[in-house]
């Protein structure tokens, strides 16, 4: 059959797990040493919004800690554990020291508990249950990442790929004649625990969003979004708050998809490359099948490692373009939906860590090119106060960078040959590595321009002081031959003494001055004394100029 052919799709998602990841930049504080700190700002103003802070898994309860905790925790290697987890409590520790001190602080909200979803105009609102709503703040990094975790049951294929099309965009690309969003779902609604809404998106208000754009030269979020991240507000809103983002990428937020279906053997290569370019294919266009990324789908964006098509199986199906990551499963399988030690647990802990490293990378990487780029701009080299400005961001940029590069920035997460093969996957996709290299290339840059001008500034100094130097061992040398004093002036009263003392001192503090302000001439002037390839009149010429209007 060929790819462009089109049947009646009746097959239902049995499962269905979506997870985003948003990642947005934080503007620095304006409280002075707080740079990195957003989490601590966030969790003194706890009493004023509904996000808490939460502990992890890792208790001294036992009885709170379940398998697939422990799973988890050995995926990965010792000391991509010290970052997601900390370390515990050392064996000479008090007994009141708390564990942890890792780098990434969790705050969630639990007053959300459902979305509704209108994907398209007079269509049947579809309902998803939320099972997490979480902000991830990281120390030195002035990053936040939004995940967003629904789960639903009985979903019709077509619908679940609709949700990873439309769901997940910050606001509407543009508009139909209709004047509905383009390419977002028509509505999306957050329901409280008693089903009652308590906040809606806004995609049809397009003078909202022209306005915005014209006004702050930058994108404006859906009013859903923007509810849900407050206090966190918008960098140009004129909404009131110490907390500012602004956002790193385009307005697709990067998605993972957990679909459990009754054959999955019996999709067609049409039906895994929709799934797997979900967020890349509108639904309802026809299968591109000369683009390359169709044509060679499987070698670019599938790891069919635990892929039999049998009927022993497993059939399971990872995908992952980058932005989005897809794993398709059988339903009636335990290894694959088993919540504790099927590859569902692992969907949900394991690979969604990988997925948010690899985001958190990308993320880092652009928020430090900006910074570069903000500071360049801000630049006037006529202006002291903004050259200073200048060097302090550059310096600071590049410490946390270094920092970002030994705390967070990892090439190999497990030694587990397919959690490792899927963050490279998601990595390279995202081309993480080039990104590093650029990032560090541009920061080194910098800070060689700023450690050579600051050479070229402390070789002028001492130019400078050299020839004060070269003037005063002249008056010296002097003085020294005749005694010190050419002139008796101790016997004079006391006034004709402090008088003597003002007028030297003032003369000598004017022929110092006069050494400073011509001291790049008089560093000519002494050059051309000492080459000996230089007649009498040229060296004669050097010296007026030291008195000229015009320099050598």
């Amino acid at each position: 059959m060929p790819l462009t052919a089109t049947r009646q799709d009746d097959d239902l998602v049995r499962l269905f797990h979506a997870s985003l990841v948003w990642p947005l930049q934080l503007e620095p504080l304006a409280t002075d040493g707080s740079d990195g700190r957003h989490w601590e700002f966030f969790e003194a103003r706890q009493g004023s919004h509904p996000w808490r802070l939460i502990d992890d898994e890792f208790t001294d309860d036992p009885s709170q800690f379940e398998e697939r905790h422990y799973r988890e925790f050995v995926s990965f290697l010792p000391y991509v554990q010290r970052f997601l987890y900390g370390e515990g409590r050392s064996h000479h520790g008090a007994p009141d020291d708390p564990p942890g001190n890792s780098p990434m602080h969790v705050f969630r909200r639990k007053d959300i508990t459902g979305l509704r979803l209108t994907l398209r105009k007079g269509q049947q609102p579809v309902e998803l249950h939320i099972v997490h709503l979480d902000l991830y703040f990281f120390h030195d990094l002035d990053l936040v990442q939004l995940n967003l975790e629904v789960r639903a049951t009985d979903l019709p294929l077509a619908t679940a790929r609709d949700i990873l099309f439309r769901f997940g965009r910050a606001y509407p690309s543009g508009w139909e004649e209709g004047g509905e969003g383009l390419h977002n779902v028509y509505l999306a609604e957050w329901l409280n625990a008693d089903g009652e809404v308590v906040a809606r998106s806004d995609a049809e208000r397009r003078e909202k969003y022209l306005g915005y754009v014209c006004q702050h030269r930058s994108p404006c979020v859906s009013e859903h979004w923007a509810s849900l991240l407050r206090p966190l507000v918008l960098a140009h809103s004129d909404e009131p708050g110490d907390l500012r983002y602004r956002l790193v990428e385009y307005q697709r937020m990067p998605i993972m998809a957990f679909l459990a279906v009754d054959r999955p053997r019996s999709l067609r290569r049409e039906d895994w490359v929709r799934l797997g370019l979900a967020t890349m294919l509108h639904p309802d266009e026809t299968l591109p099948v000369n683009e390359p990324m169709v044509i060679e789908f499987e070698k670019r964006f599938c790891q069919d490692r635990f892929w039999t098509d049998s009927e022993a199986g497993p059939n399971t199906r990872f995908m992952c373009t980058g932005n989005a990551f897809t794993v398709v499963g059988d339903a009636a399988s335990p290894f694959f939906v088993d919540g504790e030690r099927g590859v569902l647990a692992q969907f949900r802990h394991q690979y969604f860590l990988v997925f948010l490293i690899a985001h958190l990378h990308r993320a880092s990487l652009l928020v430090f090119s900006e910074v570069l780029v903000d500071a360049v701009n801000d630049l006037d080299i006529r202006n002291d106060i903004s050259v200073r400005r200048f060097k302090r961001r550059i310096r600071a940029n590049f410490e946390t960078f270094l920092r970002f590069t030994h705390r967070y920035w990892f090439h190999e997460l497990s030694e587990r040959p397919h959690v490792q093969a899927i963050y490279r996957l998601c990595a390279d996709h995202l081309r993480n590595d080039a990104m590093y290299h650029d990032v560090r290339d541009e920061i080194r840059e910098m800070s060689h321009y700023l450690d050579s001008d600051s050479q070229r500034r402390q070789s002028n100094t001492v130019v400078r002081l050299t020839v004060i130097t070269i003037l005063g061992l002249i008056a010296t040398v002097t003085t020294g031959y005749f005694g010190m004093n050419i002139i008796a002036f101790g016997e004079g009263s006391i006034l004709e003494r402090a008088m003597h003392g003002l007028i030297a001192t003032t003369v000598f503090i004017a022929l110092v001055l006069f050494a400073v302000a011509k001291s790049k001439r008089l560093s000519d002037f002494l050059e051309a004394m000492s080459d000996e390839r230089l007649t009498f009149a040229g060296k004669f010429r050097a010296l007026w100029g030291v008195i000229g209007n015009k320099e050598r």
